[in-house]
């Protein structure tokens, strides 16, 4: 494995869905808790490095009409009017603080009707730092994204889970290696530090 090098001024840290509603749900093979633990420790340092965070959010209108509902065989359960006030908040310990992006979607991927590619490319962001739950669901298919439009990719592979343990490894062990490199938050933590 490679060591990495982290330029602060051209890397954002780009957090997926860790808001209240999610982080409190149950995942593998770490806890939200232990995943929000670790995208702090991660948020701090860009923080103090100057560099861009990015916390990214779920949310829908009361009536779900903004919500994907193509036909599908095991379509995701989702009942917009039974989340708690709080669901799209985003989990304390993240943030936001200020100079953070905010940024909402709509789907799974963070790139697909935001603005966070230009986000990204006004700052000159060349490279994405990624963590974030789910695993195989909102890192995948924003890290798919993301290569697809040209950014270089870090996986923290301890600042994210799943719903089940081979969901999680099987992405990081056959997905994010063939569009990035895949790390632990020490490891980007000490990159940073160089």
């Amino acid at each position: 494995m490679t060591t990495i090098a982290i330029d602060p001024r051209k890397t954002a840290l780009v957090l997926i869905d860790l808001q209240q509603g999610v982080v409190s749900r149950p995942f593998a093979p770490r806890s939200g808790a232990e995943v929000v633990q670790n995208a702090s420790r991660l948020a701090a340092k860009f923080r103090a490095l100057g560099a861009t965070v990015v916390l990214v959010r779920v949310t829908f209108q009361q009536d779900s009409r903004d919500r994907l509902n193509a036909p599908a065989d095991a379509p995701m359960q989702f009942n917009t009017s039974a989340l708690p006030p709080n669901w799209a908040e985003l989990a304390p310990e993240i943030g936001p603080q200020p100079g953070d992006l905010i940024i909402t979607k709509r789907q799974w991927g963070a790139f697909y009707g935001t603005e966070l590619d230009l986000q990204l490319r006004r700052r000159e962001v060349r490279t994405i730092v990624l963590g974030g739950i789910a695993t195989n669901f909102g890192v995948e298919s924003t890290a798919r994204d993301a290569y697809e439009r040209g950014y270089a990719q870090i996986f923290v592979e301890d600042a994210m889970a799943s719903m089940t343990v081979e969901a999680h490894e099987f992405v990081v062990k056959n997905i994010f290696p063939r569009i990035g490199q895949v790390r632990s938050t020490d490891e980007v933590l000490s990159a940073l530090a160089l």
